[in-house]
């Protein structure tokens, strides 16, 4: 019984502690586009130190490439559809749209993959978890509708723009879910994607101008573009070891802790305020996750990791 509560508490603490660095990246996100840094220029360096970080643990590990030709599409696909598109578009939001905004838009992954996975037969159809996708929808309707919701009303097109990024996550993890090939894992296959995606944004980083020259002298922005970066890695392998340590149904919960710590790192860090709709949103959203997402079974999850 002490094992199964000790396993309890670890599990539970470190999605909490997963989840508050995970949100952490929002606010960085923000400050990052602070001075004008465009969006090529921020992914590149993005999954260039990804590279570097998630490298690092492969070769702890004896990892070693093997390319066929199925892998290679396979991780084509995950560096278009999980970075450069989905990022593309949430660093031209985040330079227009509060970091807290943006933290509610992106609780909206699990819904869009549920209906994408419905849609395509990955799962059946659930009346409350689609009302769980209809109030989430109502949470973006209170942030780009009301004319005070936002600091400025005319930014509320950007909310549908931000909304691309969580729309090409869904379909990600569906086509994860779908596609994945017989001896890849999830560390090995965010490296290969963000190696590929070096390839194919830096050459549109350079070319658009939006090349962020490293040796420059270092200011907020980029010390943030460094940081979230980082964190993105680790948090990225804590989640995949969430995964192991508490079962797949658990690891999903993530989403609350990162939802609610990017607003409230928001207030905190970078002194953002936000009208009443903006926080009716946060509470609709975190409801319909709550009827979105599947329900733990803490037993079984604590028998079969006993």
């Amino acid at each position: 019984m002490f094992g199964l509560r000790k396993r309890s508490v670890i599990a539970w603490s470190s999605m909490l502690l997963i989840g508050i660095l995970w949100g952490a990246t929002l606010p960085l996100s923000q400050i990052a586009v602070s001075t004008g840094h465009k969006p090529f220029g921020l992914i590149l360096w993005q999954v260039v130190l990804g590279v570097i970080a998630l490298g690092v643990v492969l070769l702890a590990r004896g990892w070693r490439p093997h390319l066929t030709r199925q892998k290679l599409i396979f991780y084509l696909a995950i560096a278009f559809m999980g970075t450069i598109i989905p990022n593309g578009f949430s660093y031209l939001s985040f330079a227009h749209l509060p970091a807290g905004v943006m933290s509610i838009i992106i609780a909206t992954v699990p819904m869009f993959a549920l209906v994408i996975a419905v849609a395509a037969r990955l799962e059946r159809f659930s009346f409350y978890r689609f009302v769980g996708f209809l109030i989430g929808f109502s949470a973006m309707v209170l942030i780009a509708a009301p004319e005070t919701s936002l600091p400025d009303p005319e930014k509320a097109i950007f909310v549908l723009l931000a909304l691309i990024a969580p729309f090409f996550y869904g379909v990600e993890s569906n086509y994860i879910a779908a596609k994945t090939p017989e001896g890849t894992d999830p560390v090995s296959t965010l490296f290969m994607a963000s190696f590929l995606a070096i390839f194919l944004v830096g050459p549109a980083a350079i070319a658009s101008g939006q090349w962020i020259d490293p040796f420059d002298p270092w200011g907020a922005p980029e010390i943030a573009v460094a940081a979230s970066s980082l964190i993105h890695a680790i948090t990225y392998v804590g989640y995949i070891w969430l995964i192991g340590y508490g079962g797949p149904v658990f690891g999903v919960q993530v989403a609350y802790p990162v939802t609610l710590s990017g607003v409230f790192l928001s207030v905190v860090f970078l002194g953002e305020g936000y009208s009443a709709w903006i926080w009716l949103a946060l509470v609709l959203v975190i409801f319909g996750l709550v009827l979105v997402q599947p329900k733990i079974d803490t037993t079984q999850t604590e028998e079969t990791h006993a």
